[in-house]
């Protein structure tokens, strides 16, 4: 990953003490990568053992929904806190962590203010999940989402993650600043989440055909770019107490052609109109999704798109991963 940031920037994290939950994640072991190139003082937790980090990273070891967990050491002196630490499979544990952790986290951030008197920066990766889908039943409805927008969490990853938002913003006041970064779904050579190379499979299959109406709109973001921001938004004061989302939206029919070109092989010439798939998926639900776990073929016909102005124009964020041109970081 190529980034640039100002010689002033790097100098003011090298004389902080940065501290990362979800440190063996997806983003937030590329995180850890980045800072420990620019020569930061860092702390990661993370629940599991036997993790290489770089050598100027301090490994705290621990999981958020143990509430035996004490945080004083990890926090203690903490300058900047990056709270990237997530649950995105096991539901019954997302609770666990994204409310009772956070509030485990906030608790001890409190009393380290106290003892203090320093407010440290609060950095929240949340995800653009906390707007939920479409209200209309027509999800075909086009959206643009911006900050300012009404969240409606839909289940149970959004609704807690947008809880653990309001959590932060409720308690941050005379304790932390914070900024809140959303980003749509990420994408990345290291990724866990198997979506994207189901859909790239798909293709490759040469039965993959296009759901509802042309201009239907993917919302992915690439890891790299959703780093760069979280490095920028520590760097910089206009960050505070303010969410930003982040997504590289483009067309499906613009990122499947490129998939195609990618793999050399030719998409069905067919498009089937959403009403024709709307009731059969509803009755699929209803009948088997206690069972099986049923695609999410609505997300092909959403034309939601995610406003990044704000991010842009306040910070001067710039993305360096564009899709649909990235998706070939996925394809090996």
């Amino acid at each position: 990953m190529s980034q640039t940031y100002n010689t002033s920037d790097h100098l003011s994290l090298k004389e902080k003490i940065i501290c990362v939950t979800g440190g063996n994640g997806f983003i937030g072991k590329k995180l850890i990568e980045e800072l420990s190139k620019i020569g930061c003082c860092i702390r990661a937790l993370t629940r599991k053992k036997n993790t290489i980090f770089p050598k100027n990273v301090d490994v705290f070891i621990g999981d958020l929904t143990d509430t035996n967990l004490s945080l004083k050491k990890f926090i203690e002196g903490c300058d900047i806190l990056y709270h990237c630490a997530g649950e995105i499979n096991d539901e019954a544990k997302m609770y666990l962590l994204h409310i009772n952790g956070t509030q485990k986290l906030i608790e001890v951030v409190e009393n380290e203010t106290k003892s203090t008197q320093k407010k440290l920066h609060w950095i929240q990766l949340s995800s653009c999940g906390a707007y939920g889908p479409p209200k209309s039943s027509n999800v075909q409805i086009k959206r643009l989402i911006t900050e300012t927008s009404e969240t409606n969490p839909t289940n149970e990853y959004e609704i807690t993650k947008t809880k653990s938002d309001e959590m932060i913003i409720k308690s941050s006041n005379n304790n932390f600043e914070y900024t809140i970064l959303r980003p749509s779904n990420i994408i990345g050579p290291s990724m866990t989440n198997q979506s994207v190379h189901k859909i790239i499979k798909l293709v490759n299959s040469g039965f993959f055909f296009f759901i509802g109406k042309k201009d239907a709109i993917c919302t992915y973001v690439h890891v790299d770019d959703v780093v760069k921001a979280l490095i920028l938004i520590s760097c910089n004061q206009k960050s505070r107490n303010e969410i930003f989302n982040i997504s590289n939206d483009c067309s499906w029919e613009v990122l499947i052609i490129k998939i195609s070109s990618l793999l050399g092989v030719k998409t069905l010439p067919i498009r089937i109109p959403y009403k024709f798939i709307q009731i059969p998926l509803y009755l699929t639900k209803l009948i088997f999704g206690r069972f099986i776990k049923i695609p999410q073929l609505d997300t092909f016909a959403y034309r939601t798109s995610y406003s990044t102005k704000k991010i842009k124009h306040s910070l001067n964020f710039k993305f360096t991963k564009s899709m649909p041109c990235s998706i070939k970081d996925l394809i090996n």
